[in-house]
Parts: structure tokens; C-alpha cells; sequence
């Protein structure tokens, strides 16, 4: 189940936080560079974040409650929407996750034009999914030394 994370809720915000902590703790593994800026984040700073965040929810029949698998967060301005942040749970891997959050996004914001998103250069699982998406690098930074940060976009309608 897909649903927006209320970052009003404080039980929400501290396994949002939990689950952005391990994702990108294995974003930092794979690109060699453990600064990420998500992994600064704190209950009060995604709390105050101007994101919107969608969660994608399995059933945990251990627990016999629903947890948070991964999500998404993006910006928008004017017709531009930019992804800025994709999570998904290392127990999680390869089921599909990753990719409906991406078509959610670029579904349920029909005024959106344009989509822009950035990760590490190496990290190919990522690199790979947005180009299974039709997203085009459109931009590369170093951002530290041998760490390059490179950029795609997609606009709506053109593969």
C-alpha cells in the first residue's frame, strides 16, 4: 500500500527516519562516501522539511503490522518536480519497490512537466532505475574527492 507520510505524525517521522538511516547507509557503501546529507537528518529536520513523502507499506506477519519499505520524497516548482530522496528498506531489495514509488510520483503530479533527480555516480542500482524510466543525465559534480554526483532529467511525454 502507497500512502502520503504525514510528517506531523511523530511515530511516522522516527520510522521514516529509521528507514532513510539504513537506505542511504547503503548508498553511502556503494558510492564510497558516507556525508550523504540525508544521513544528517533528525526527527525535527524531516519534521520541518518542505518534501512531500510518499510511503510504500508491506504487511510484517511477524509483527502483525504494516511497515515502511521504502519511499519518496520530491519538491515542486511550478512544473518542475524534482525527486529528492528514494529509500528502500535493504530487506526490501528487488521487489519492485523502488520502481512503483517512481511511477507514483510521475503519475499522481500530472502538472509536473519536468522531473530532475540526482545520486552518486556509483551507485548503479540507482543510475539504472532512473534510466529504466526514461530519465537522461543531464549533469555531473564532483562533490568530493573521486565522489561524482550526476543529475537526470525526464520531461513528461518524451522518451
Amino acid at each position: 500500500m502507497m500512502r502520503q507520510i504525514p510528517l506531523d505524525d511523530v511515530q511516522a517521522v522516527l520510522e521514516l527516519l529509521a528507514l532513510q538511516t539504513t537506505a542511504y547507509l547503503v548508498e553511502a557503501g556503494l558510492i564510497g562516501y558516507k556525508d550523504i546529507p540525508p544521513l544528517r537528518d533528525s526527527p525535527l529536520t524531516l519534521r520541518c522539511s518542505k518534501e512531500t513523502f510518499t510511503g510504500y507499506y508491506v504487511n510484517d506477519r511477524e509483527e502483525g503490522r504494516e511497515e515502511l519499505a521504502g519511499a519518496i520524497a520530491w519538491e515542486e516548482k511550478g512544473t518542475e518536480l524534482t525527486i529528492t530522496r528514494m529509500m528502500v528498506h535493504s530487506r526490501h531489495f528487488r521487489q519492485g519497490i523502488a520502481s512503483a514509488l517512481i511511477r507514483h510520483a510521475l503519475t499522481t503530479n500530472p502538472q509536473a512537466g519536468r522531473f530532475v533527480v540526482s545520486t552518486g555516480e556509483a551507485n548503479l542500482p540507482a543510475v539504472r532505475l532512473y534510466e529504466k524510466f526514461g530519465f537522461h543525465r543531464t549533469g555531473k559534480r564532483t562533490i568530493a574527492p573521486s565522489i561524482a554526483l550526476v543529475t537526470f532529467e525526464k520531461i513528461r511525454g518524451i522518451q
